[in-house]
């Protein structure tokens, strides 16, 4: 693979730049301050691993945009689909006048889905509009309200999905009410309650027993990986318990894949490392370097429970997204990123693996793939400290590495790097984290 920028991080000027400073103050006169931003630096534009913003700056970028950018920015064969098709046509609406794309993308999620039953798929435009039409699809097939969902867990920010996303700061906070029949449920979170998977999925089915009751469960969604609530990861054997009590009970078992999936953790979707197969997987974020598209894929007899017209909508399956999903899924059979995803979690081990030996304020380091939690403690205790969290994205950004916030407590911080990234570019970026927790262990002492 070939890159447009040179794969280092390089600083000309202090960040902020005055480039994104002047930005900033225009931003400020324009834009809501409800688009929060987590570092105030500009870009330009980008390639791999590296982002370069509008000073000329160099950033190693451990984000992706919260895993959308799996595969690399600015990928050449992504970027040149997208353009061919936009020369061609951009918009006609699939459920007025289809084209070939929308059933390709729909065959390529048969086929990558986990599961060898018959299969169909619906194409939106976000990970949360996919939430709530598997929300919609599962009640219509099952004629029932309830919806469970995990604690710590991220599903979107409409109104819907804001319900079923566990904590209230600041997604939740001020935006109500919200609709009814949701409910939280316990998750298995094993640095926390240090439950195995069996003794944790128990856990969950009796509130689920003693609060809601299987009978009224239309669905039970969980992220196979939680992204957004700190890269938490169910002990084994958890999902395993789960979905057989979704069988037993006839609740539609979905995996929320918006965040983990398409080859971000080694393996198409994350699911597959529970060795689980779910009724129905959303899927977004990555499917489509960039590009907005999301889908929902499941059993087709669940899929085509809804009657024509009840799910779709104008922009979602666009041409030009569509476009790009297909050269996505060639850039990662081509260029074997399964295990390139594979090779990212062996470096990171490598080299970050031992940081919670090594300073008394990191709790817990986990991930799988490219995908990897650091989860801040006060010394001596697994009480969150987010303060600490706060000042080590503070330095990073401001050294040139974009890393991400995480966790109900805003206590873990989330490295998602490309699949694509160098080793050296992780060890830079991890000698700049270590400088980081160097400033803040002074900062406390």
């Amino acid at each position: 693979m070939t890159f447009s920028v040179p794969q280092e991080r390089k600083l000309l000027t202090e960040l902020p730049g005055p480039n994104s400073v002047a930005l900033q103050e225009r931003r400020l006169k324009s834009v809501s301050r409800g688009a929060g931003t987590l570092a105030n630096i500009y870009m330009d534009h980008g390639s791999g691993a590296i982002l370069v913003d509008v000073d000329g700056n160099q950033l190693i970028d451990l984000g992706c945009g919260i895993g959308v950018t799996t595969i690399g920015h600015a990928n050449e064969d992504v970027a040149a689909a997208a353009s061919a098709q936009a020369s061609k046509l951009t918009h006609t609406l699939f459920t007025v006048t289809p084209y070939e794309n929308y059933v390709r993308v729909a065959e390529k999620l048969a086929e990558i889905t986990p599961g060898d039953f018959e299969k169909r798929s619906i194409l939106v435009n976000s990970g949360a509009e996919a939430v709530e039409n598997a929300v919609k699809i599962a009640r219509k097939f099952t004629g029932r309200r309830a919806i469970v969902a995990l604690d710590h867990a991220f599903h979107g920010r409409t109104n819907l999905t804001m319900a079923m996303t566990y904590r209230p700061w600041p997604e939740r906070a001020g935006m109500g009410p919200f609709p009814g029949e949701i409910y939280s449920v316990p998750v298995s979170y094993p640095y926390r309650d240090g439950l195995s998977g069996e003794e944790a999925a128990a856990k969950t089915i009796d509130y689920i027993e003693t609060h809601i009751g299987a009978s009224e469960i239309a669905a039970f969604f969980v992220e196979p990986i939680q992204g957004d609530g700190g890269i938490v990861i169910p002990a084994p054997g958890y999902f395993t318990a789960l979905s057989e009590y979704c069988t037993a009970n006839g609740i539609v078992f979905v995996a929320d894949e918006i965040q983990a999936g398409i080859a971000r953790t080694g393996a198409w979707y994350s699911i597959e490392h529970h060795g689980v197969v779910p009724d129905l997987v959303t899927t977004a974020k990555g499917i489509a370097g960039g590009f907005p598209l999301a889908a929902v894929t499941g059993r087709a007899e669940i899929m085509d429970a809804v009657q024509p017209g009840g799910i779709g909508g104008t922009f979602g399956g666009n041409p030009v997204s569509t476009a790009a999903a297909l050269a996505v899924f060639d850039l990662i059979e081509r260029d074997n990123l399964l295990e390139a995803a594979q090779n990212v979690e062996r470096m990171l081990w490598a080299r970050i693996g031992d940081w919670a030996e090594r300073f008394d304020f990191v709790g817990d380091v986990r991930g799988k793939g490219a995908m990897f939690g650091i989860e801040f403690v006060l010394p001596g205790t697994k009480t969150p400290n987010p303060e600490a969290l706060t000042f080590v994205l503070k330095y990073a950004t401001t050294h040139g590495v974009i890393v991400l916030d995480a966790g109900s407590w805003d206590s873990v911080m989330r490295i998602m790097p490309s699949v694509v990234i160098s080793e050296e570019l992780i060890d830079d970026a991890a000698s700049v984290l270590e400088e980081a927790f160097a400033a803040l262990a002074a900062q406390v002492d």
